[in-house]
């Protein structure tokens, strides 16, 4: 792991950008540690993302804990990957015609989460070596798919809070129920870009003895505050 940027923010929480390998990241540490470890997933494009990502990992500081999110395979600034492009010009044609996805889905998102879980790991490795940082670790966010296989292969991911709505391929299914770690899902029943249904659907299938649905009324980025601070204490019951 090696740091390329820091800057302290106004509420004493460090921000640092990192680089694994050739996969980009950025760190957020609280000024009491060391502190257990959230990592945030987000749908590609770190930059974009920022001002989203450092409101919740600011919040998460509040409760005492550090946050760190990676660029995924072929997002922001990382090269991109000619097959993933290609599917998901392909499922952006076929939502607009109303014509069957699974196809296209398993063609999109098998590879990325094949590709992107690997480097999750590979970071979390190097995350857990730094002093001011601890497990249990959490994952907060999405796309659902890379949450799904996440949880199923590192036993070190102890509670996850899933963004629900991006597609998962119902291959993928059969890996939720295998999955027994505490699960808090947020679901934006008016979220026209997303498959409502299928995001009940893989509720359903999770194992966790525990999980919760949170589903609120309004679009993609509505969700409200209330919502929000529910997931905080789903994680300090966990990781804390």
């Amino acid at each position: 792991m090696h740091f390329t940027t820091e800057r302290r923010l106004d509420d004493g929480v460090l921000e640092r950008e990192f680089v694994v390998g050739d996969v980009p990241g950025i760190l957020w540490t609280p000024a009491s540690v060391p502190a257990p470890l959230i990592l945030m997933g987000h749908p590609g494009g770190l930059r974009r993302m920022h001002p989203r990502l450092v409101g919740r990992a600011r919040r998460s500081a509040v409760d005492g804990f550090a946050s760190a999110a990676i660029e995924l395979p072929g997002g922001g600034d990382r090269a991109p990957l000619a097959d993933l492009e290609k599917a998901r010009a392909d499922l952006h044609q076929a939502l607009a015609n109303q014509a069957p996805v699974d196809e296209i889905v398993d063609r999109l998102v098998l590879p990325l989460v094949d590709r992107a879980v690997p480097e999750w790991q590979s970071t979390l490795d190097s995350l857990l070596a730094q002093p001011e940082l601890r497990g249990p670790v959490g994952f907060s966010g999405g796309p659902a798919a890379i949450a799904v296989r996440l949880a199923r292969v590192d036993p070190r991911i102890a509670a996850v809070n899933l963004f629900a709505g991006s597609y998962v391929p119902r291959a993928m299914f059969e890996e939720a129920r295998r999955i027994t770690v505490p699960l808090h899902v947020l679901l934006q029943w008016d979220d026209a870009g997303n498959d409502r249904q299928l995001a009940l659907d893989l509720f359903d299938a999770f194992g966790s003895p525990e999980k919760t649905l949170s589903a609120n009324m309004g679009g993609h980025t509505g969700v409200p505050a209330f919502a929000g601070e529910e997931v905080a204490r789903f994680f300090t019951r966990h990781l804390r």
